[in-house]
């Protein structure tokens, strides 16, 4: 057999190396060390000041030439129809599931066991076992649950004809007024994710998490997104309820009362939104968690590559661009997300910068990637 190691070719880019029927040597010392840079010290890349200082060029480069105001306000107000048509072209094959999750957010399944841990690491959504361990051991614990969440998302997903999505916004309302019963009440850990997309993070965990109290909101702006999740062979409603929502609309309601969350849940949400909306939603997001609550967050860091790719004429405002098929997107700093979070009085317990590097073999180049990650928690008393 032929074995690939990855070798560094210092113009930036990458080559294959063949052992054992190659025609060009190559000394197996170099490899060994190479192999030890690029796999072993992937994570937490440190940055030359050249490095840095070609990054900040390139950002001022593409953005120095803004979209005129008349184009902005145009893609602020059909922000959902461009969110709409990404999920009915790509559906679900467009995000992978997100392996990294329960390494990176624990608290995402806080009474899972090591073993169950390891193997949900590796391969969560792979085996047909651990569904079915997943979803029975449910089973009883939510049977008084699941008519009534049945009923209440039906309600949701088919509002009387001529009716609009205010209405089924309205519902969710009313079914969270009534009588203290709301999808989840009878729940004791409950988790929302904002922006679940194509569900590649919410099926993960009711795969993973075996807690027979957990119950999962997840919720996106963009009505075809949250059709694929409700129409997932995995959705299972007596655990989980998907619901349509505009972040930026405060007067949209949740179907969950204030204080009733453990965790809530944003990854590459925030930075979609208009920045100068993103302190209102935060704050309304904090209120929704219970006092010793959570509130996880993963999104774009300053300098990405994805940042340092755009065009001129495609930036918004500082650090904030529109893609080619026009969803938005932001760069944020750790100070600018400890401020949007300490503001709505949430604690630091985690603000981490992870700057990674990733290697595409197939197209032979190296990738810099910055993320940031962050964990804000509600305090368990009130600040004086």
């Amino acid at each position: 057999a032929v074995v690939l190691v990855l070798g560094w070719n210092w113009g930036s880019h990458l080559r294959l190396c063949p052992f054992g029927g190659g025609s060009r040597p190559f000394s197996f010392l170099p490899c060994l060390a190479l192999v030890h840079l690029i796999f072993h010290n992937r994570d937490n890349v440190e940055w030359s000041e050249e490095q840095e200082a070609s990054a900040r060029s390139k950002v001022q480069e593409n953005s120095s030439q803004l979209l005129p105001q008349d184009k902005q306000e145009e893609y602020e107000v059909n922000a959902k129809k461009y969110w709409d048509d990404f999920y009915k072209i790509h559906e679900n094959g467009f995000f992978k599931d997100r392996h990294w999750l329960f390494t990176e957010f624990p608290e995402l399944v806080p009474h899972r066991i090591s073993s169950q841990n390891r193997d949900s690491v590796h391969g969560f959504s792979d085996t047909e076992e651990s569904k079915k361990e997943g979803l029975g051991s449910c089973e009883n614990c939510h049977c008084s649950l699941e008519t009534r969440t049945e009923k209440q998302l039906n309600l949701v997903k088919s509002p009387p004809e001529g009716h609009t999505e205010e209405l089924a916004a309205q519902k969710h309302s009313e079914l969270s007024q009534c009588d203290g019963h709301y999808p989840g009440s009878a729940a004791s850990y409950r988790i929302l994710e904002v922006g679940c997309g194509a569900g590649n993070t919410v099926f993960p965990i009711l795969q993973t998490n075996n807690d027979p109290g957990l119950f999962v909101y997840c919720c996106d702006f963009s009505t075809a997104a949250v059709d694929l999740v409700q129409n997932n062979a995995e959705y299972d409603s007596s655990r989980c309820f998907a619901f349509v929502h505009d972040l930026c609309n405060d007067q949209s309601p949740f179907p969950m009362p204030e204080e009733s969350l453990d965790i809530v849940i944003l990854i590459f949400v925030l930075s979609a939104i208009l920045p100068e909306k993103m302190q209102c939603i935060v704050t309304r997001l904090s209120r929704l968690l219970k006092p010793g609550g959570m509130i996880l967050l993963r999104d774009y860091g300053r300098y990405d590559l994805a940042q340092l790719r755009f065009k001129k004429g495609q930036c918004l405002s500082d650090n904030f661009y529109v893609r080619g098929d026009g969803t938005r997107v932001y760069f944020f700093t750790q100070d600018e997300l400890d401020h949007l979070f300490t503001t709505a009085g949430l604690e630091k317990i985690q603000n981490l910068l992870d700057r990674r590097l990733q290697v595409n073999r197939g197209k032979q180049m190296t990738m810099y990637r910055v993320w940031i990650q962050c964990k804000y928690c509600k305090p368990t008393t009130l600040q004086p």
